[in-house]
């Protein structure tokens, strides 16, 4: 199936990614981040291992992969394995139909790593499919779908309902309704036969066996790549270049050189070294070669405690653990222990186990070796080491451990999988013979200093005393002191950072406690309290279960008529083979440039001069592209008040103030840098609260009075003040922001294929710099690999700006932002503060609320006045509550302007409405779930902007959702688990959704369609909507089936273009299928009537035959669709006292969520969550299911996971995957159901259906007041009770500070405005 590639002129700064997809234009392959952390460009490499005599399968991340590296290894990508042209392999068709591919741009490298893994183990069970994952993130599935369509492969699995749970587990009358469970059939998929899987290849098996590998070395115009082939030559090449990189999996190396700018002119491959890749047992210990990946360092200790008594290996057991939690299998297979050693990060997962275990390291250079131990010494300062120059980690010893010592180690990161840790440690104690007496104990903290550190004065203080709640008290005191950290250190987070360390030693303390009672050692020893035993439970293997239910299509429904059938993806085979084409996919145009862009890196300045000689001197520079050069306008925005281009002041950091056209990706990105840009700083505005302080908003406010407030306060029995933090979140779409402009010639023509939520806003901004007419400009758009509401307007200035730079050089133009650049210029979700006045009976009804609403809008106006109706019109959720102020004002600060996100800002107000709510019961110490069903609107009651609620399903999904989920007992349960565990508690909690379906301005409830009848009976349709994920092409294709009543086969839909459907809404606000659908269906009318005449005639002739006909009568078969909704919008400036329709109308959904936290950590588990959704008749069950999985799964990330942080000067700190986390497949609900409310047509929506893609995510809401629920359990452990304060993220750091004790009581938060804090949170 493969070939040889025999290339002679390799440049070793290349990627194995950029090979692939440059060179050999196999652009299956994907850039997601370019750090390694998101998976997408994951592939298979496969070598023979000379040592072991065997062939060796890893997936490994392309864009870390130096091109030179895989020299004499077979590179296996997803075009390799199948294709639509061909067949599939199993791992594609599966993950196809099982509806696990939805924007497909993570696909790929999903597909890979599972592929990986079935070479390697052709019956994996879910544990090792949890394992294979951990590295690959999706944005848009909420990974439910990938693991059930991945379980098929498991052993035992096959049989008609193993996969998928069974009618056995529908609730009493499901069955009735016609509910149906299974979304696809996995007893139709063929056995997977390893046997058919390709050979590696001969010819490198050949020379994999050679007895001495070759030395290599590969030369570019700026790196020089050595392979040596044995160690001698290794030590002389060090001797000759002491400052030489040793390259093992370039996991380090990689990310320096791309966003430190790094450049290391000699790098050392050592991958052919046979002592540097050594494991062997000796009779202390065991020594590791220093180029071993951790990958094999974990298979070689598992085996070495199956080899040896259990005492002997505790140590390595702690290791084990350790791997478990260290970056993802991509990582872990290239990453070499001893470059984790080397590289001195000072939160290294490993170093404090070396350290506590008394490792040593063998340094070897040309002049000899020497041994040196892994102490307080060997770390001299940030990321420095005692290696000398010209010296090298050969190998590392560990020793066994005695009978009477115990090594524990911890880390609390903000993700548990594949995340860098926040603080670590390694811990370890020998007892004297026969007792409980420290003899020796080794205490190594990571996270805690410039280096890993050895709490040295603790460990003093702990000799020679016994185990026992004195010493327990005796070193939290020492490492309180010892181990402090002023205000403002870097990383932040100081009490949090502290409290861990003492709450770890905890752990230990209690961890040797539990181990000597297990042994008879001759002395009493105190028990661990039974309620305490829950602060040392390890963490389980993850297990996962779900059920999806929908009501299936009626018996008596025609086979062509695919309306409510849950059929795949219309693009899943292609997105699971690679075939899928994105914006970079495309192949390269003659004379096409490149552009990288010059952003600000000041968050206000005056900008005083802009060079760009330096980067103009680089050959292949084209041209450096600025406000000079816009023919047209250079203002843009919704009200003008934005610059293209920036000219003599810059508002925010990520700012365009030139773009760079060269020959390549990489000499832009190069020269860009180059552009020297000198700044006059100014004053900056960065949080709410300094927006407050100085009265800087955007105009205008947004007030909507109802009722009497002051009587209702009156009313009122008791009454609550506080308030709610809602922080950003990062849109994440796995395809960055990318566009290729190609002029064509005359005319001033040009033609825009951009990836973008709305070609209207593209194509305007461009001509409009362009200074043209609309209709000289034509963009279009196939698919995006995720948009989320980040693509909605701001990918407009980048594809503007390059639209500028085509226009100067006369050329094409393409860019992709690099993942970094696209975090710190886009924007995000707007933050939001709600201070919030609430009155209410004694039993818990509502009866007035004062709220005050901000949002942080950044420096200009985008989305941010919408967005702010959105929230005005959503405070009140699904709660009547008849005597209401809301007050919404825009904050306009010094960060990059904010704009659209899934939810507009309704998620934001909506949570800050349940947190209220949430105080009121908890106040009143009532159930909280009874409190929200008195406050529940009635049918037809009006809402606070005067809506009537016409269609009230609420009440039917909560009370679903309760029954479904056994929500009376679990809480009975987990009332009884609570009461006897101290250190881990659970919390459970349900919430409701109202989510009201337009665009909140009016224009934009418009969409248009064209469908086209080719005379063989083909049609192609074309409507204004975008097709990012959320197979809103799918449905259009099934709207097309039902009403020209032809099988959907016969329908194509290939792009969406301005010069087919003019001025397009932006493909938003969950209007997609309502628009575009409406619109489609009108021109199918159009042109049914126009076969009428054809049917009656001929009324068994068939479809082909009628348009046969109507063609050669010369009938048009060509129609447009047009629609609008029928709303009222808001007159804000005439507010009326007679009913409003601001919305066509409202979906409903309820949400079940319980979790567990750790009081110690703040570490926490989703174990289960139940959503019932109200979707009307739905379009397509599969995609609607994953539409309500994707969205709960981001909305956990908003609520929960993604910590959002900025540096004191503005510069955006969580720039990445590495930093900045969104939910991983381990991160899922334990057990996860969704159900589809049966029986609920909508009569105000195409095919009586309802929105799915905003209105499902604020029921993850559901797991941060489950959390708030564990949190307040243990609080009431130390007598604390009622309200307070949990801001949104609920991030680990928060629940372990909310939780408050012993350990946290022994420091103080730092005063604000006394120190310069590390980072805010906006």
């Amino acid at each position: 199936m493969g070939h040889i590639v025999d290339d002679g002129n390799i440049d070793p700064e290349t990627t194995l990614l950029a090979y692939l997809r440059k060179k050999l234009r196999l652009t299956g392959t994907k850039l997601g981040c370019a750090e390694g952390g998101c998976g997408a460009c994951t592939v298979m490499v496969s070598s023979f291992d000379r040592a072991a005599d065997t062939i060796r399968h890893v997936a490994v991340n392309a864009c870390l992969t130096p091109i030179c590296s895989v020299h004499g290894k077979a590179v296996t990508t997803v075009e390799g394995i199948g294709s639509t042209k061909s067949k599939l392999h199993p791992v594609q068709e599966r993950l196809a139909a099982s509806h696990g591919s939805q924007c497909g741009f993570c696909t790929p490298g999903i597909v890979m790593s599972m592929y990986t893994l079935l070479r390697n183990n052709e019956e994996p069970d879910m544990e090792d499919i949890f394992n294979a994952f951990e590295g690959n993130l999706c944005r848009c599935t909420g990974y439910r779908p990938i693991l059930e369509g991945y379980r098929t492969f498991t052993k035992g699995c096959g049989a008609v309902n193993c996969c998928q749970n069974g009618p056995a587990n529908l609730t009493n009358g499901d069955s009735e309704h016609g509910l149906s469970m299974p979304l696809f059939a996995a007893a139709k998929f063929d056995k997977y036969d390893s046997s058919q899987e390709p050979i590696f290849p001969p010819e490198l098996l050949l020379d994999g066996r050679q007895a001495t590998p070759r030395s290599l070395v590969f030369a570019g115009a700026r790196v020089q790549w050595f392979r040596p082939a044995s160690l001698p030559e290794l030590l002389e090449i060090k001797s000759r270049h002491p400052d030489a990189k040793i390259v093992a999996g370039n996991t380090e190396i990689g990310v320096e050189v791309k966003f430190k700018d790094q450049l290391y002119p000699f790098l050392v491959d050592v991958s052919e070294i046979p002592e540097l890749h050594v494991t062997r047992i000796t009779n202390d210990g065991v020594s590791v070669g220093s180029s071993v990946s951790l990958s094999r360092f974990g298979l070689f200790l598992k085996d070495t405690i199956e080899q040896k008594p259990e005492f002997r290996t505790r140590g390595y057991a702690a290791f084990v653990e350790m791997l478990r939690w260290f970056a993802g299998p991509q990582i872990r297979n290239v990453a070499s222990l001893g470059g984790n050693i080397a590289t001195g990060s000072p939160i290294s997962d490993l170093v404090p186990l070396l350290m506590s275990c008394n490792s040593s390291l063998k340094l070897m250079s040309g002049e000899g070796s020497r041994i040196v131990p892994v102490d307080e010494h060997f770390y001299t300062g940030y990321r420095k080491t005692a290696i000398k120059p010209g010296e090298l980690i050969s190998e590392i010893f560990i020793p066994f451990t005695a009978k009477n010592e115990f090594v524990f180690g911890f880390k609390q990161s903000p993700r548990r999988e594949d995340d860098i840790a926040i603080v670590n440690a390694g811990m370890r104690v020998l007892f004297s013979d026969g007792g409980d007496t420290v003899e020796d104990i080794s205490l190594a903290f990571g996270g805690m200093a410039p280096t890993t550190v050895l709490a040295e004065k603790t460990m003093a203080a702990l000799m020679g005393k016994r185990w026992n709640e004195s010493l327990l008290e005796g070193a939290t005191s020492s490492l309180q002191k010892e181990l402090s950290l002023p205000p403002g250190v870097p990383g932040g987070m100081e009490v949090y950072r502290q409290s861990l360390v003492l709450s770890f030693f905890f752990k230990f303390y209690l961890m040797v406690l539990e181990e000597l009672n297990k042994q008879d050692i001759g002395v009493d020893v105190p028990e661990v309290h039974p309620s305490f035993k829950s602060a040392i439970s390890g963490h389980q293997p993850k297990t996962f279960k779900s059920t999806q239910l929908f009501q299936e299509v009626s018996a008596s429904q025609p086979d062509h008529d695919a309306v409510g059938r849950p059929i795949p993806h219309k693009s899943a085979l292609q997105q699971t083979t690679g075939e899928a084409k994105f914006i970079d996919d495309l192949p390269r145009l003659e004379g096409e440039l490149y552009c990288g862009f010059v952003f600000s890196q000041k968050s206000h300045a005056k900008i005083i001069s802009i060079s760009t000689s330096q980067a103009l001197s680089l050959p292949g520079v084209e041209s450096v592209v600025t406000a000079d050069d816009v023919p047209g306008i250079n203002s843009c925005g919704f009200k003008n008040e934005e610059l293209l281009f920036c000219v003599d002041e810059v508002t925010s950091v990520g700012q365009i103030i030139a773009v760079v056209v060269s020959e390549s990706q990489e000499l832009a990105r190069r020269a860009a840098k180059l552009v020297t840009v000198v700044y006059e700083e100014l004053e900056s505005i960065l949080t709410i609260e300094e927006a407050i302080e100085h009265s800087s908003f955007l105009e205008p406010a947004r007030t909507i009075d109802a009722g009497d407030l002051e009587a209702g306060f009156e009313a009122s029995d008791q009454i609550l003040e506080g308030e709610c933090r809602v922080g950003a979140q990062e849109h994440f779409y796995l395809e960055t922001n990318s566009s290729v402009i190609i002029p064509k010639g005359e005319d001033s023509e040009m033609e825009i294929i951009s990836s973008t939520q709305c070609v209207r806003a593209s194509q305007e901004l461009a001509a409009n710099a362009l200074g043209v007419h609309k209709n000289r400009i034509v963009c279009r758009t196939k698919r995006l690999g995720g948009g989320f509401g980040g693509k909605e307007f701001r990918c407009a200035f980048y594809s503007a700006a390059a639209a500028v730079a085509a226009h100067k050089v006369g050329r094409p133009v393409r860019y992709m932002l690099d993942r970094d650049e696209d975090m710190i210029s886009t924007g995000t979700r707007h933050p939001f503060l709600g201070r919030y006045r609430v009155g209410f009976t004694g039993e818990g009804r509502v009866l007035a609320l004062d709220l005050k609403l901000y949002s942080n809008c950044g420096y200009s106006y985008d989305l941010s006045a919408p967005v702010m109706d959105r929230a005005v019109f959503s405070c009140d959720n699904a709660y009547k509550v008849p005597n209401l102020r809301v007050t919404g004002r825009m904050c306009k600060t010094n960060l990059p302007s904010s704009t659209a996100f899934r939810g507009f800002g309704g998620p934001q107000s909506m949570l800050i409405a349940e947190y209220w709510m949430n105080d009121v019961a908890t106040k009143l110490k009532l159930p909280h779930e009874k409190v929200r069903e008195l406050n529940f609107y009635q049918k037809d009651d009006l809402t606070h902007f005067r809506q009537p609620v016409t269609d009230w399903n609420l009440r039917r999904c909560w009370e679903s959702c309760l029954n479904k989920s056994n929500f009376g007992e679990r809480k009975s349960n987990i009332a009884d688990f609570n009461s006897q565990n101290r250190w881990k508690k659970k919390g459970l909690a349900a919430i409701p959704t109202k989510f009201g379906i337009s665009f909140t301005a009016k224009f934009f409830n418009q969409g248009a369609a064209l469908v086209l009848i080719y005379n063989d009976g083909s049609v192609l349709v074309t409507h204004g909507g975008i097709e990012m994920g959320q197979g809103l092409h799918t449905k259009m294709i099934q709207v097309a089936s039902r009403a020209l009543r032809i099988p959907k086969e016969l329908i194509h839909l290939s792009e969406t273009s301005s010069d087919k459907v003019p001025n397009s809404s932006p493909t938003a606000a969950s209007t997609g299928s309502d628009l575009n659908g409406m619109a489609v269906q009108n021109a199918c009318e159009t042109l049914v009537q126009r076969l009428t005449k054809y049917v009656t005639a001929d009324p068994k002739g068939g479809w082909k035959a009628w348009v046969s006909a109507a063609y050669m009568d010369r009938v048009s078969l060509s129609a447009t669709g047009f629609y609008k909704t029928p709303i009222s919008g808001y007159d804000w400036d005439h507010q009326t006292s007679g009913e409003t329709k601001v919305f066509n109308y409202f979906c409903y959904g309820a949400a079940v969520s319980e979790v567990e936290i750790d009081c110690l950590t703040g570490d926490h588990e989703v174990i289960r969550s139940d959503i019932v959704m109200d979707v009307g008749d739905s379009l397509n069950p599969a995609v609607d299911i994953g539409q309500i999985e994707g969205a709960f799964i981001q909305g956990y990330g908003l609520f929960v996971l993604e910590d959002y942080r900025y540096s004191p000067s503005g510069h955006l700190l969580t720039k990445g995957p590495g930093l900045y986390k969104i939910p991983g497949c381990a991160d899922i609900p334990g057990e996860f159901n969704v159900s589809l409310l049966d029986r609920a047509p909508n009569q105000d929506a195409i095919c009586s259906s309802k929105a799915v893609g905003e209105p499902p995510l604020f029921l993850a809401a559901s797991v941060f007041f489950a959390i708030k629920d564990a949190i307040s359990s243990a609080r009431a452990d130390t007598g604390l009770t009622g309200t307070f304060t949990l801001d949104s993220p609920a991030c680990a750091e928060r629940i372990r500070l909310a939780c408050q004790d012993q350990f946290t009581g022994k420091f103080e938060e730092p005063v604000p405005g006394t120190y310069r804090p590390f980072f805010f949170r906006p």
